[in-house]
């Protein structure tokens, strides 16, 4: 692959949305201008399985101030009900508690808010079953997990390399619901235009991939993709739930059908999104290695339960990392799933790789202890020079070097390997280690437009989207480099419909997927216009696919370091050292691509110590649905945080050479606390989160 020359790459200039940002003024999907709107709040169900008989709006309408009810009843229909978790307000049934019913559009929120909860649904309540995992033998293999990957993978014989293995290691490790928050709420403003305008509906939303949204929703209303459009210039952070629609932006569109042209608005309250816009899957996931007395692995199985929606599969890829990670002659990987009558999984940063790789890491931790190998040189002896699974090269797997380079900023080689040797007055002090591997994927289906205007700035056009990670700055990088222009002749626009498509930002393959077509365009621009182009000059091209990617095996890496301390007495934890080191080829905004590593490293802390949604199986709800009672890292969880990458350049995932960084950071982080804590105290938890009580028991 032909790389583009990087002159701006490797700057961090400011963010070129952080001004707009801190002042007030980038506008997310809730603030844009539209006149006279009207507000939309939701109607759910407070049962978790039934059907709604009755639905007496009197009181609500008798408010002034109503614009219409929506029931069950009488909502407008939708022409494509293929989707369980999109298809809403179409009959009777009630399939998970916090399902949408029906909504109330008002004058003001606060009127929409008391109206809906006046509304008195009556329901013929059936039996549900909400407990994760209940019935084991119900069960079932999906035809496939992730978008991808195959359900199961067998290779050697693992149950007789285990049998005779000198060193065996058979545990198992769960890890609970988990809800993305994002700063900004799910939000969205629907406008269902008179018939006959082009495009019928504008949405403005809050998304990871206005193309996505417009593609997903325009077949549910019998619309042309063309007729509707989709806008999100500024989304306050999205981690995975905001990579589709969810019912609440079919609900908005429905309002807006029945609003006589004007705008509806919606944005879900914290309570509301823990119901209905995705989850990360609870696991159990059962462990067994077998190795040398050296830790030479012999024998891997990975058997993991999880868990689905009666209405709509979501099959997570959580054993997939365990296929690539180490070099073992013999592996068997599993998936199941348990279906339930809940709300429907979705994706939350690093979906699969983060719990696989955190039973995975623990388990490697475990046959380190047993074989008495230093878990780093554990991880060294066991490294594959070839992918395990498809038996690729790597386009560039530098995990040793990761793992040598922090042990020795981490100061490694000063730890005594003994639980417990460590004390500080009433303080257990340990270190823990732990890799990761993420995916260098590639999305299809970008294309880019530049344009040369009479300012003599390059217009450059692509329906990206911007969730908090930089992608207005590092975009208008790549696209300076490749029309080998100063970085403040590029002028960037992303998050429209109307602009070239573009992928969702999702699978740390933005960068990839938007920069290829960026650079494509580019480099047609400068053969057909040259180097001084005439103003109005211009052309739209479609991403080159990439010649590599069916030879090698394209994966970033990192390793983790943590130090925990555990009060002897009370079982509390704090974490006041944090490091790691990527291997995520070359970094196109320094200043960024920190950020994003280091917020994924307290995101597996916070995975490790805190998070934890729990969810009561007689009613069906998740009773923490809110942020006092779902705690994740803030602050004061936090103590010295830093993330390092290899100085590197990989020359086959794309013409910059980068590789994806935004969900790395999270993979094996929450592994490195737990062996930490491990190391601190000379007890394993292999249940996520680590808490006191789960200590001191």
């Amino acid at each position: 692959m032909t790389l583009i020359e990087a002159n701006e790459m490797g700057a961090s200039p400011t963010r070129l949305d952080g001004t707009a940002k801190v002042t007030g003024t980038a506008a997310y999907a809730f603030e844009h201008r539209v006149d006279r709107p009207a507000y939309l709040h939701p109607v759910q169900a407070t049962i978790a399985r039934g059907r709604v008989t009755v639905m007496d709006t009197t009181a609500a309408t008798r408010l002034d101030g109503i614009v219409a009810v929506l029931t069950v009843f009488d909502a407008p229909k939708l022409a494509d009900t293929a989707d369980g978790e999109l298809t809403i307000l179409q009959d009777d049934k009630v399939h998970f508690r916090g399902q949408l019913i029906g909504a109330v559009i008002a004058e003001t929120p606060e009127i929409a808010r008391h109206a809906a909860a006046l509304v008195r649904v009556t329901y013929a309540l059936h039996q549900a079953d909400t407990e994760f995992p209940g019935d084991l033998d119900g069960l079932y293999a999906p035809e496939q997990v992730g978008s991808e990957f195959p359900t199961d993978t067998d290779i050697g014989d693992a149950d007789a390399a285990l049998a005779t293995a000198a060193v065996t290691i058979d545990q198992t490790y769960t890890t609970p619901i988990e809800h993305n928050n994002p700063m900004e709420p799910h939000a969205c403003i629907a406008l269902w235009h008179p018939e006959g305008d082009d495009p019928a509906v504008t949405l403005y939303d809050s998304t990871q991939g206005v193309h996505t949204v417009r593609t997903t929703l325009a077949p549910l209303f019998g619309l042309e993709p063309e007729q509707l459009r989709v806008i999100a210039p500024h989304v306050g952070g999205g981690f995975g739930s905001k990579g589709a629609p969810h019912a609440h932006n079919v609900l908005a569109l429905l309002a807006a059908r029945r609003s006589d042209g004007r705008p509806v608005k919606l944005a879900l309250t914290r309570q509301q999104m823990f119901a209905l816009v995705g989850y990360r899957t609870p696991t159990i996931q059962r462990i067994r290695l077998g190795a040398d007395a050296d830790g030479t692995l012999t024998a891997l199985t990975h058997d993991v339960i999880e868990q689905t929606s009666r209405i709509k599969e979501f099959a997570e890829q959580t054993a997939v990392s365990s296929r690539k990670m180490y070099r073992v002659p013999n592996r068997r990987t599993t998936h199941r799933l348990a279906r339930l009558d809940v709300a429907v999984p979705f994706w939350m940063r690093a979906p699969g790789e983060a719990p696989g790789m955190f039973a995975g890491e623990v388990a490697m931790d475990e046959l380190a202890v047993a074989c008495a190998v230093d878990p780093i040189e554990l991880r060294i002896r066991n490294e594959p020079e070839t992918d395990p699974e498809s038996g690729k090269p790597w386009s560039g797997r530098h995990l040793i070097d990761c793992l040598r380079r922090g042990a020795d900023e981490f100061g490694w080689a000063a730890r005594d390997p003994a639980p417990g040797a460590r004390q500080n007055g009433d303080w257990l002090i340990g270190t823990g280690v732990a890799a990761a591997t993420y995916p260098a994927t590639e999305s299809p289906g970008n294309s880019a437009r530049i344009e040369f205007g009479a300012d003599d700035r390059y217009l450059v056009q692509i329906g990206a989207a911007d969730i908090g990670t930089g992608a207005w700055t590092t975009l208008t990088q790549i696209a300076a480099d490749a029309l080998r222009c100063p970085f403040e002749s590029v002028r960037l626009e992303i998050g429209d419909t109307d602009l070239p498509s573009a992928s969702v930002a999702g699978g740390s393959s933005g960068t990839t997927s938007w920069g290829t077509a960026i650079v494509t365009a580019a480099r047609a621009f400068r053969g057909k216009h040259g180097n001084a182009p005439a103003a109005g000059a211009e052309i739209t091209v479609d991403a080159d696919e990439n010649p590599d990617t069916d030879d090698f095996t394209m994966q970033s890496f990192g390793a983790h370091f943590v130090e925990a301390h555990v009060n002897r007495d009370t079982g509390e934890i704090r974490v006041p050292r944090m490091l790691g080191v990527f291997s995520v080829g070359r970094a196109i905004n320094p200043r960024m691509l920190r950020s994003q590593l280091i917020g994924g490293m307290t995101w597996g802390l916070s995975m490790a110590l805190h998070e934890d949604s729990v969810r009561d199986p007689r009613f069906g709800h998740i009773v923490t649905q809110d942020l006092a009672g779902y705690h994740f890292s803030a602050h004061a969880d936090i103590g010295d945080i830093e993330a390092i990458w290899l100085d590197e350049v990989d020359e086959h995932t794309n013409p910059m050479g980068s590789r994806g960084a935004g969900e790395i950071g999270i993979v094996g982080a929450a592994a490195a606390v737990a062996n930490a804590v491990y190391h601190a105290t000379g007890t394993r938890i292999r249940d996520l989160p680590i808490t006191a009580d789960r200590l001191l028991q």
